[in-house]
């Protein structure tokens, strides 16, 4: 039986500000958005026409959990979102809101700049060379 990743879990202060960011500034697709009862909901997100990995919105519900939100990796790149077309993405991404903490560069495996998301989790866009 084949195996895949499905989703990866980001730890969110709160459901419809990720949500809003994710699907609003981000251009992400809402895939999922279920109650779980006692103020839990499953929120899945991805790019549209992806044929990756979701991630899962995961509110924070205990103080350590709070404590990683935007910090998931000790401030190193944690997700990397890849692009058939660097300029495009990367200038409506700007254009939404995004904040780049680089500029754009080339490196021998492709184009690639970093972003951060609504709370400071580091991103790679990326079109593979």
């Amino acid at each position: 039986m084949p195996r895949a990743v499905l989703h990866v879990a980001l730890v969110v202060r709160d459901y419809d500000e990720a949500l809003a960011w994710y699907v609003d500034v981000l251009g992400f697709q809402r895939l999922c958005d279920e109650d779980r009862g006692g103020g839990k909901r499953w929120v899945l997100v991805a790019p549209p026409g992806g044929q990756g990995t979701a991630l899962l919105l995961a509110r924070a519900v205990t103080p350590l959990q709070a404590s990683r939100i935007g910090d998931q990796t000790g401030g190193r790149v944690f997700l990397f979102l890849h692009t058939d077309d660097f300029a495009r993405d990367h200038a409506a991404m700007q254009a939404r809101g995004v904040r780049f903490v680089e500029a754009p560069r080339h490196e021998a495996y492709g184009t690639v700049a970093v972003f951060e998301d609504l709370y400071g989790n580091r991103w790679d866009l990326l079109q593979p060379a």
